[in-house]
């Protein structure tokens, strides 16, 4: 079967307009600390329903940040699922604390299993950062219940998760801070860059010194030019006003970008559901930021659909503790066991605003017949 055109694995909603207002900022000479990045903020803000938000250079800036406004050192445990890109645990390891993976639930969402989570702490453990795996909204009742026994500080990787809700509440709502991703591949893109929400004015003040090397007094609020103080130890991880105009641009067409996903996802679940394709069914709360399906002989399939010019990714092919880096801390791979199967059997299908009926029809049908004869 020949495909009558290329599926990209995602695409990017940028328009000519868009374009036309980064060549606007890039000539008006100001390109930090803009009026985009303002905005953004604000309408991120008020999308989400969160009291704050900050612009960061990457999601990973964002849990880092997170981290350190925790205070979170050597010494310190911070409990994470096994299941994530590797950034997650990265965030951790730049503290000099120590990431506690758990395997995630049996249950095709990808996220951290509440059960094992009581079982990994003890008196080093200061937080828990959860990841909503492909948008689904990970179980937040019992998480809560264990971070408020234990008096634990939350943070939430919402990477996959912009337009995810857990109880009609926006995700990233629920801990202290919850830290989204702005790459490509994600539902908008600055390029690089990512966004850090919280509803504790005292934390994300916190946030903006230390995103911008610890400097007490924003650009526009200084009296004098060149005049401010450095109150702590901070880093550069803003953002450029640019990326700011092109994000926000896209977040305010994103409610309908959204709704087309989800349309895409039933799709997906009509024509494989009479299957035995393996598939976590349509959740309205979650954003899909991916598609998966779970399939023995995986990477036979990708191949084929790569040749069939569908594009197709993991999220992810590696549990975190099974990287050589990782595994310094020793640990089993018995403790991670659904976290394997979930790395070994998934794959992750456009499901973008771009494809339509017609092109999820010839990518399961090609999946079906691979199902036949393989």
């Amino acid at each position: 079967m020949t495909m009558s055109n290329k599926i990209n694995f995602s695409h990017k909603s940028i328009s000519n307009n868009d374009i036309k207002v980064v060549s606007e900022v890039l000539k008006s000479g100001w390109l930090t600390h803009g009026k985009y990045t303002k905005l953004f903020e604000k309408e991120f803000s008020r999308f989400v329903n969160s009291k704050y938000a900050v612009t960061v250079n990457s999601c990973t800036a964002g849990l880092h940040l997170s981290c350190l406004a925790l205070e979170i050192k050597k010494g310190d445990e911070v409990i994470l699922p096994a299941m994530s890109h590797t950034a997650t645990a990265h965030a951790i390891e730049y503290t000099g604390a120590k990431p506690v993976f758990v395997d995630i639930k049996n249950d095709l969402s990808g996220n951290i299993d509440p059960k094992v989570i009581e079982s990994k702490i003890n008196k080093k453990t200061k937080a828990i950062i959860i990841v909503h795996m492909s948008g689904f909204a990970c179980d937040m009742r019992e998480i809560l219940k264990i971070c408020k026994n234990y008096k634990l500080k939350l943070v939430e990787d919402c990477a996959h998760g912009l337009g995810t809700f857990f109880e009609k509440k926006h995700v990233g709502n629920f801990g202290i801070s919850g830290c989204f991703s702005f790459y490509p591949t994600k539902h908008i893109t600055t390029g690089e860059g990512g966004m850090i929400i919280s509803n504790n004015k005292k934390f994300i003040k916190k946030i903006r010194q230390l995103k911008a090397f610890g400097i007490d007094t924003d650009i526009k609020n200084r009296k004098i030019p060149g005049l401010y103080n450095v109150k702590s130890l901070g880093y550069n991880y803003r953002m450029t006003d640019f990326q700011a105009s092109i994000g926000y641009h896209q977040l305010l067409r994103f409610k309908e970008n959204l709704l087309i996903r989800k349309r895409n996802a039933r799709i997906y679940e009509k024509y494989l559901a009479s299957t035995k394709i393996k598939f976590k069914r349509f959740n309205e709360d979650c954003s899909y930021f991916i598609y998966q399906i779970f399939v023995k002989n995986r990477n036979k399939l990708i191949k084929l659909l790569k040749k069939k010019d569908i594009g197709t990714s993991i999220h992810y092919a590696t549990p975190i503790p099974l990287f050589d880096y990782y595994k310094k801390y020793n640990l089993k791979k018995d403790n991670f066991k659904n976290s394997i199967f979930y790395s070994k059997q998934s794959i992750s299908l456009p499901v973008h605003h771009q494809i339509n009926k017609k092109h999820i029809k010839e990518v399961s049908k090609i999946i079906l017949n691979f199902l036949k004869v393989k």
